[in-house]
């Protein structure tokens, strides 16, 4: 008995497939064949035959007319192709984009993860790192910026309570004068504040928690805090030069000896706070609420405080030298000892000297703030109220 090739009958099975693909794809090239004939040779004869209906003419002027046809229904034709390759290229464009867009957040996901690793780390270097990678993904990335912001006030939160707990961190009743400005004794929590008040100026989530923190002498100069909560933090001597703090809450806030000129307090809320020789020379403290406020020595020449309410507020010994206080309201505020000149103005109606103010000469141009030492740095007067 002979035997047959073992392998024939996979030959067979496998050349099934590929001869009717082989043939299917001769079909089509047929039958594309036949169509381009019947466009370019029959269809336009038909065309010139229809248009002329049984018109004499001469077989010049027809073989003329045909190949106009033709000739408009390849550029027809030519049209289509190029509108098609237009297409497939756009289409192309969007798949690589969409493939590029899908890289790139695998590769933000990728470095976010790492630099909040990095934030666990027991080396002081290693968390800077990490925080100034998620600021620059915060810049980079929008859709990632909120969850930043978050992160970056939960490790202030975190790394700086109020009052301190940890070891390294100057105890409660420590001299204001003998404790080292933030960006020295936390370098890391002043790179994360300094972050956060930078990535606060476009935002969209409505607010930050930074309340009962340990930000005495923090460097925020210049920066936006914007609607964050601040409550029952201590923020003495920090620099708020020209900070934009509008509808902060500030409620039960310790602001002794800090600099806020220039800075914008717009409808912030600041009542039940200490602000005893805090600098608000020049702020906007415009609907603004002090109800029950120490403000004590406080130097407010030349603030704006249209519509700001001081209802109770302790303003004894307060520069209001230039201040426009002339809608401000001033129910039941102390104001033995403060200081006014010919420029503060007042509410209607109100006795000033009554309320024990004081008229002296007016202070004349502020100097420059580049000529001042930050306020971090310098050393804190005595206060002369009692506590």
């Amino acid at each position: 008995m002979e035997m047959g090739d073992p392998d024939r009958g996979r030959r067979a099975s496998h050349n099934g497939p590929v001869g009717r693909r082989a043939a299917a794809g001769l079909l089509a090239g047929a039958a594309g064949l036949v169509i381009l004939g019947t466009v370019f040779v029959v269809l336009p004869g038909a065309v010139v035959d229809h248009d002329l209906a049984g018109a004499s003419v001469a077989a010049q002027d027809r073989l003329k007319a045909v190949n106009d046809v033709r000739t408009t229904l390849l550029q027809m034709v030519g049209g289509l192709v190029v509108l098609f390759g237009a297409y497939a290229t756009w289409r192309q464009l969007r798949v690589s984009q969409d493939g590029l867009r899908a890289t790139q957040e695998g590769y933000i996901t990728d470095r976010f993860s790492r630099a909040v690793d990095q934030l666990g780390s027991d080396k002081l270097d290693v968390r800077i790192g990490g925080l100034h990678a998620l600021w620059r993904i915060a810049e980079q990335s929008p859709r990632d910026r909120e969850a930043i912001i978050s992160t970056q006030a939960a490790y202030l939160r975190t790394h700086l309570p109020w009052p301190p707990a940890g070891a390294e961190s100057p105890a409660a009743d420590v001299p204001i004068n003998d404790i080292a400005p933030l960006e020295t004794r936390a370098a890391d929590a002043q790179v994360a504040l300094t972050a956060l008040g930078v990535l606060c100026q476009h935002r969209e989530q409505s607010w930050v928690n930074l309340s009962i923190t340990d930000l005495r002498r923090a460097d925020c100069d210049g920066l936006w805090f914007p609607e964050v909560n601040f409550d029952r933090a201590c923020m003495e001597a920090a620099g708020l030069y020209h900070a934009n703090l509008t509808q902060a809450s500030l409620v039960s806030v310790n602001l002794r000896h800090a600099d806020l000129t220039t800075a914008i307090l717009r409808r912030a809320r600041c009542s039940l706070s200490d602000l005893r020789a805090a600098k608000l020379v020049e702020t906007d403290l415009s609907e603004a609420d002090f109800t029950e406020t120490d403000l004590r020595e406080a130097n407010l020449r030349k603030a704006a405080a249209h519509g700001t309410v001081f209802h109770g507020a302790d303003l004894r010994m307060a520069d209001l030298r230039g201040t426009d206080l002339s809608t401000a309201n001033l129910l039941e505020a102390h104001l033995t000892g403060a200081l006014a000149s010919e420029h503060t103005r007042w509410p209607a109606e109100f006795d000033h000297t009554a309320a024990g103010v004081v008229d002296t000469d007016d202070p004349g141009p502020e100097p420059s703030p580049l000529l001042q030492p930050p306020a971090m740095t310098r050393r804190a007067p005595s206060l002369r109220s009692a506590p």
